[in-house]
């Protein structure tokens, strides 16, 4: 077959960079493609507006104040946007995992995806389960606690993997 790809014939430096290429250009993709869909809502005039809006805001239970949007459930259109972006990159992560399988890379790369899967795909439920519908300031910080959250069990899960094929 003329014009195929063989990926035997290539280094391993360059399938990764291929991958690489991949990934990123999979997220300039979805990042048009959200924006495209959100392009009847002002996508970035609402943006501007989240930004504009932000205030010192005591977080609850403590003596500390950290920056909110003033009015948090007037952003509900941006945090879909958000929803949308981290579902797809997260759908994104999955298909890379799937080709680094294919490629056979290093298993500390696989890892790393499944990493990202893990923080991605949990961020996008916390966007919709407390952003999304979002009717008090202090879900605003139990967001944030959340996706702390969620970067914790990433790198857990990124420890098992690496783990696991230190026994195997």
């Amino acid at each position: 077959m003329v014009g195929a790809l063989n990926l035997h014939s290539l280094t391993d430096k360059t399938k990764e960079s291929l991958v690489t290429a991949i990934y990123l250009g999979g997220i300039f993709i979805l990042l048009a493609v959200v924006y495209f869909i959100n392009i009847s809502y002002s996508l970035w005039d609402r943006l501007i507006n989240f930004f504009g809006s932000f205030m010192l805001a005591q977080v609850p239970g403590t003596s500390v104040s950290l920056p909110a949007p003033a009015i948090p459930y007037a952003h509900a259109v941006l945090y879909n946007a958000v929803f949308q972006f981290c579902l797809g990159l997260g759908i994104l992560e999955i298909v890379i995992l799937a080709l680094r399988i294919v490629i056979r890379s290093p298993m500390a790369r696989r890892a790393e995806t499944i990493e990202n899967i893990v923080f991605w795909l949990g961020t996008s439920y916390l966007t919709v389960a407390y952003l999304v519908t979002m009717t008090l300031q202090s879900e605003w910080f139990v967001f944030w606690a959340g996706v702390i959250l969620i970067a914790g069990l990433s790198l857990v899960a990124r420890s098992f993997i690496l783990l696991a094929n230190r026994w195997i």
